[in-house]
């Protein structure tokens, strides 16, 4: 009898835990074909145009605010056309071809499929964007902006028939549907909403910076979930630096040591108009960025991005830098005993100088530069290995640019520089070892003479 009762009452157990199982594959089911349903854009039934609705000044602009041809092209071949591999914690990924090609392109896309893909990460067929695009960050973009970037890849862009490559992603990583989710937790979308508080000037230079020029994309640390821990300055975390790709993206907030508080807002508009100040250089992907948008920015444009970036306070621990004259000492007395001190009087001290000021700002100083401070020496690192890639002004290629010291030095003879430079002047930042050399040699290419640099009329 005993027997009997317990195996009924297994036998309703078993039943509930089936009903609460098939209840809940349905409540998923139903909520993923929620989530992945077309959204709603505010250009829904709008009627393609056929010809540009605003100046191509004012689009070919917009283009250069989200610097769209850095992650879109690749050197020596036609804007926007895609197929530049990007690195992913699960494969690697292909940016498609932009160019109002009809097959292989965006040709097709209406203004609001158009805006779906930029602003939500929708494609025309429906699919997930991976977000290397910086669909949480253009989602703030304004639908006249919206309006414009699509006038410009339609009506100003030369279509290309260029196949957009395969993801290196493999199965069952490469299903787009579960992005879906990570959109309704990580990109709650909106378009900027002026803070009422602020100057114009203020909420023009937060609306580039957070929308547009996507600067949180690099310079904000990601989640476990790969997502940008803030999307604003309402989080201490956005902008504070972040490793991506073989660099450390600088601290942009106001810390004095490895971040802008030493800066002026003249330093930041120089910097971004020329490539240079008196406290660094453009490198690394920061580069691309320069040639193809900063220094296209109007000066207003440029203003209002440092009266923004002025304005984010110190994260974390923060501690002043005062230079120190014991290593230039050490230098006119010939006292060459630190670690890697002969090596930079060698290699380096030509251009940046005994006293790691630099040469002026073609040749950036060493001493105090945040890059240098940083508490991640990956920049530092792949420089000194990979050297920089070659700017352009004004269509006009860079004549002065760091060394690469790859084939030229070992691993750790580099690790002796890096950390003589970081020991040095006051900079007081923790030592490079030869193993982090060998790791960051083994993942990254040496610097190329080709550039993308894209000309707009």
């Amino acid at each position: 009898m005993l027997s009997v009762t317990a195996r009924g009452i297994s036998v309703k157990i078993l039943r509930i835990i089936a009903i609460v199982v098939v209840v809940g594959v349905v409540v998923f089911a139903g909520l993923a074909l929620w989530l992945n349903r077309t959204p709603s854009s505010p250009f829904d039934g709008e009627v393609a145009a056929t010809a540009a609705t605003f100046p191509v000044e004012e689009t070919s602009y917009v283009a250069r605010l989200a610097d769209c041809v850095a992650c879109h092209s690749l050197p020596g071949q036609a804007p926007f056309a895609g197929g530049l591999p990007m690195g992913s914690p699960v494969g690697i990924i292909y940016a498609t071809n932009i160019t109002p090609d009809k097959t292989a392109g965006i040709g097709n896309y209406t203004l609001a499929e158009f805006d779906n893909a930029v602003r939500r990460g929708v494609a025309k067929d429906g699919h997930r964007l991976y977000p290397a695009m910086p669909y949480p960050s253009y989602a703030k973009m304004s639908d006249e902006d919206i309006r414009k970037l699509y006038d410009y890849f339609m009506f100003e862009v030369e279509p290309v028939a260029q196949p957009n490559p395969q993801s290196g992603i493999p199965f069952p990583l490469n299903q787009r549907w579960p992005l879906a989710f990570w959109n309704a937790v990580f990109a709650p979308g909106g378009v900027y909403r002026e803070n009422p508080e602020q100057s114009a000037e203020w909420n023009r230079g937060a609306y580039i910076v957070q929308g547009a020029a996507h600067c949180g994309s690099c310079h904000t640390e990601r989640g476990l979930a790969f997502n940008e821990v803030a999307l604003d300055e309402s989080s201490s975390s956005y902008l504070a630096g972040a490793y991506l790709d073989g660099w450390y993206a600088s601290n942009l907030r106001g810390n004095q040591r490895a971040g802008l508080g030493r800066w002026s807002e003249d330093d930041i508009v120089q910097l971004l108009k020329t490539g240079r100040n008196q406290h660094a250089g453009v490198f690394g992907s920061m580069l691309e960025a320069f040639n193809n948008s900063t220094q296209f920015f109007t000066d207003e444009d440029l203003r209002a991005v440092a009266v923004y970036l002025k304005s984010l306070p110190p994260t974390g621990e923060d501690r002043p830098y005062q230079y120190d004259e014991a290593t230039s000492l050490a230098f006119a007395n010939n006292d060459l005993s630190a670690p890697g001190a002969a090596l930079y009087l060698r290699q380096c001290s030509n251009c940046h100088g005994v006293d790691g000021r630099g040469r002026g700002v073609l040749q950036p100083p060493l001493a105090g530069t945040p890059t240098v401070l940083e508490d991640n020496p990956a920049s530092i690192i792949n420089i000194l290995l990979n050297g920089a890639g070659r700017m352009v002004v004004n269509g006009v290629p860079d004549s002065y640019r760091m060394t690469p010291f790859r084939v030229l030095l070992r691993d750790d003879e580099i690790a002796d520089i890096a950390t003589f430079i970081r020991g040095s002047w006051g900079n007081d930042a923790p030592p490079v070892t030869a193993a982090e050399v060998a790791a960051m040699r083994e993942h990254t290419d040496p610097s190329s003479d080709e550039v993308i640099v894209l000309q707009m009329r």
